[in-house]
């Protein structure tokens, strides 16, 4: 006697397969941001796309809640402004970036210090940005002015520092991966003063890839340092489901459904669990590492960095400048924080103030009350009256890069079979685009239909 699963494969195999509600050119598995940049790369080139999610709403890990007019991101990944996969993909046209002040505001030892990115000009990459400024620059936050340590030792390391930025700015990127691969803590420490690398760079590149013991592959740490000194930190206006939600829009009218999980993935179909099956002619997996490997065992999992973000309101803001504040030293447990309202006015009701702060790692039991003691210390202010808005805790948030890292992980595992998502390139939103990029344009290889001329993807960071 067939049991309930045996029956159900049996069902699939006859010929009637009344189960069957569709059929598409392409099927894309995940709408989060790679799954919804290939699926604008495919409709663009004139196919039928289904793409399917299986939680309620789009976005991944870019998604964004709103909470009594607060907009309050889940992981909320920075940016940077000189990310060229942002400009270079369709969809994204008109994507506000708000960028935090120049450079960064480290607090090490009660004292603070502002530590910028090399002048634009000075890297020779081009014009001056408005209010950015040269290592050393002057910041407006009065109590960390009033603090900053002024000796020679700390003018020298800024000095060195500017300079290998100024220098990385101006180097290609090939040259940068051809680069001997090691961990980034040796390469950095190799060329410039451990206190530089430990002080500035650790919690520097904690903020911008999530791995505060500076594991990750040199080649990649180069990147994402060349990417801040090329341009300044930003997020997203209005959250960082902006991103997701401007290129859902841009697709045809009802390409994305959301609450459909897919239970079997293959080159001529995929199976839902509530939804019936939907035939194809290409699969693209879209989704997180984990999942993509349970719809394809084989498929390698990366190791992740945690992550929680917690959000507060105060009746006054701490400061009014757009300042990406930085933890150096490591009992934390805060490791950057600001106030995201003064970066974004529109992630907060008029008036009210939203300050963002992020926990690397595993959380202790008492996060809210240890990071709350915390940003008192930080911002030099009681935190007594500030209201918790939110707390997200991550477990698999951003993809570990340790070496040797390959940033172009082969998206296409057989033709009408591809899989995309910044776990097969680099852990940051512009690595989920770019290898969206590539594998849209492998499958339309495949198809035998010319891909649209476009730049070439550069998966610098």
């Amino acid at each position: 006697m067939l049991n309930s699963a045996d029956s159900a494969r049996t069902a699939q195999r006859t010929d009637v397969e009344p189960d069957i509600v569709e059929a598409v050119d392409v099927v894309v598995v995940g709408a989060g941001l790679a799954g919804l940049a290939a699926a604008h790369r495919l409709t663009g080139a004139g196919l039928s796309v289904a793409v399917l999610e299986a939680e309620p709403r789009i976005g991944g890990r870019m998604a964004t809640e709103s909470v009594d007019g607060f907009l309050l991101d889940r992981v909320g990944p920075l940016l940077t402004q000189s990310y060229e996969e942002l400009r270079a993909t369709p969809g994204l046209d008109g994507l506000v970036l708000r960028p935090f002040a120049p450079g960064v505001l480290v607090h090490s030892d009660g004292r603070y210090a502002r530590w910028g990115a090399p002048h634009p000009r000075r890297a020779a990459l081009g014009p001056r940005s408005p209010g950015n400024r040269s290592v050393g620059g002057a910041f407006s936050v009065a109590r960390a002015l009033a603090s900053a340590p002024r000796h020679p030792a700390a003018s020298l390391d800024q000095a060195r520092l500017g300079a290998s930025l100024v220098r990385l700015a101006a180097t290609p990127t090939q040259r940068i991966l051809a680069r001997p691969e090691r961990t980034a803590r040796e390469a950095l420490t190799a060329r410039l003063p451990a206190r530089t690398v430990q002080g500035v760079l650790r919690p520097l590149l904690a903020a911008l890839l999530g791995d505060p013991d500076l594991g990750m592959s040199s080649r990649r740490a180069d990147l994402a340092l060349r990417a801040f000194a090329r341009g300044r930190t930003a997020v997203p206006e209005g959250g960082a489901a902006a991103l997701p939600e401007r290129l859902a829009a841009a697709l045809p009218a009802g390409t994305v459904r959301t609450g459909v999980r897919v239970t079997e993935a293959s080159i001529s179909r995929v199976t839902t669990a509530e939804h019936g099956v939907i035939r194809c002619r290409s699969v693209v997996l879209a989704t997180g590492a984990r999942t993509a490997a349970e719809l394809l065992p084989g498929l390698r999992v990366p190791a992740f960095h945690a992550l929680t973000v917690l959000h507060h309101t105060a009746p006054v803001a701490p400061t009014t400048d757009p300042t990406l504040l930085l933890e150096s030293d490591p009992g934390g447990p805060v490791a950057h924080t600001a106030v995201m309202s003064a970066v974004d006015p529109s992630r907060a009701p008029e008036g009210r103030v939203l300050i963002t702060s992020t926990v690397l790692g595993t959380p202790p039991d008492d996060t809210e009350r240890r990071v709350r003691k915390h940003l008192a210390t930080l911002y030099g202010t009681s935190t007594d009256e500030w209201e918790l808005l939110g707390l997200r805790h991550t477990a698999h948030a951003v993809p570990a890069m340790p070496p040797p890292h390959d940033g172009r992980r082969s998206v296409r595992l057989l033709s009408g079979l591809y899989v995309c998502g910044d776990h097969r390139a680099t852990s940051t939103p512009q690595g989920a685009l770019a290898s969206a990029h590539r594998a849209a344009t492998a499958l339309l290889t495949d198809l035998g239909i010319p891909a649209p001329r476009e730049s070439e993807s550069t998966e610098a960071a």
